[in-house]
């Protein structure tokens, strides 16, 4: 019994486990790098997302050490239960929630300014607000339909997203001023404004919520987990390299000074691409991949939220039941989104902010436990011993104080 329990389910394949990860892991957030990387340019942009892609790798790992000694299966919820007690298991949970919120809103907010930017293009103009009702509203009904039709409407917008991004940002890549990316003007103090940025990098390798799934599909399995968690974070680290390219070295430093200044939302940003772009089918790709992956992140954290909250409060599966659930999940964050429109770029900062605790230094916290609690049967660790979990936890506390200190105005923020 324990062998077959070990043994991965012969379905699960390498590269399943591997888009899961990078599914999750690549969205709309990555619409905030290039205009949160505007004041640091190009090379400290990489510097600082390799240097997160790390850290959030092994956080991803540490969470993986402490799952394989609980049965497949077992959530986020019973791990932090089980490890480090009753604080940390409500900490975890509520800055699980706030992040799914925040992010939901974040999305909403999102949609509306890029609905908005595809629907100028047909001479179509709607208050920024009602767009964004617009966008919450159909997609909320996806949601509220079933688990499956989230499930297979995201497939077809993965599938158009990655089509459609490779055709728009190939044109970009052609078209780059390597003079753009590696001398943007003449200040010298580009490293200042890193600090700032780390936040937003951290917000957009979230996939720690998938460990145990990929627990649950391959089995007690650590090598071909690892892999697949390796696999899929790598792949959404050279998409974030591409889309650096494309954009910085399209887009001159300073103009993304006007970017910011209109808000720095995803419609901005796309329409500022849009105008180096002088072929209208590439224009078009472009704005469809910004709409799909808009529309993808907001399924993915919504269907998350849904069943979290529908748990929590103990309505059933029934279509009053699922009614109740989905105005618990949708209703805050599209009065929020209606309210305040403009809120993209502060939302992605929050949910860094709220990440920091769930995905970062919980995962940390429970490996170093877990190595107590499990000393007579240590199975997988990750290499580095303590010195690794106590940078993994000052990765997290470290982010977190520069969202705080960016959010008081006492780190440099370009304009």
């Amino acid at each position: 019994m324990a062998n077959h329990m070990n043994a991965a389910p012969a379905k699960a394949s390498l590269l399943g486990g591997a888009m899961i990860i990078a599914g999750t892991t690549v969205g709309a957030g990555m619409f905030s790098l290039p205009v949160e990387g505007a004041g640091m340019w190009f090379g400290y942009s990489v510097l600082m997302l390799l240097g997160v892609w790390f850290c959030m790798f092994m956080s991803g790992l540490l969470l993986l050490e402490t799952n394989l000694h609980f049965e497949p299966g077992a959530s986020f919820d019973t791990l932090t239960k089980e490890t480090l007690g009753q604080f940390w298991r409500v900490l975890n949970g509520a800055s699980i929630t706030f992040v799914l919120y925040i992010l939901t809103y974040a999305y909403i907010s999102g949609g509306g300014s890029i609905v908005n930017h595809s629907l100028e293009g047909m001479d179509i103009s709607l208050p920024q607000s009602f767009a964004a009702l617009v966008f919450a509203l159909v997609l909320a009904l996806v949601v509220l339909i079933s688990t499956k039709a989230v499930d297979r409407i995201t497939t077809i917008m993965l599938g158009g997203m990655i089509i459609s991004f490779f055709l728009a940002i190939g044109n970009l890549l052609i078209g780059v001023d390597t003079s753009k990316l590696l001398l943007p003007d003449g200040e010298s103090n580009y490293g200042s404004y890193l600090w700032a940025a780390i936040p937003f990098g951290l917000a957009s390798f979230g996939y720690h919520g998938n460990v145990p799934s990929l627990v649950k599909y391959y089995g007690k399995q650590p090598g071909t987990i690892i892999k697949a968690i390796f696999v899929g974070t790598f792949i959404a680290l050279a998409i974030y390299l591409c889309w650096l390219v494309a954009t910085m070295g399209n887009i001159s430093r300073g103009e993304f000074g006007a970017i910011i200044a209109q808000g720095g939302n995803m419609g901005v940003l796309v329409g500022a691409l849009s105008k180096v772009m002088d072929n209208s089918l590439l224009n078009t790709m472009l704005t469809l991949f910004a709409n799909l992956a808009v529309a993808s992140s907001f399924l993915g954290v919504t269907l998350g939220l849904f069943d979290y909250l529908a748990d929590l409060f103990g309505f059933d599966d029934s279509r009053s039941g699922r009614v109740k659930t989905a105005l618990v999940t949708f209703l805050p964050p599209t009065l929020l989104g209606m309210l305040f429109p403009d809120g993209f770029l502060v939302a992605i900062g929050f949910a860094a902010l709220a990440a920091t605790v769930w995905a970062v230094i919980v995962p940390a916290l429970m490996a170093w436990r877990s190595r107590q609690q499990f000393a007579d049967n240590p199975g997988f660790r990750v290499p580095g011993g303590t010195p690794l979990i106590a940078i993994v936890v000052l990765f997290g506390v470290l982010t977190a104080a520069c969202h705080l200190l960016a959010m008081a105005g006492m780190l440099p923020k370009y304009s």
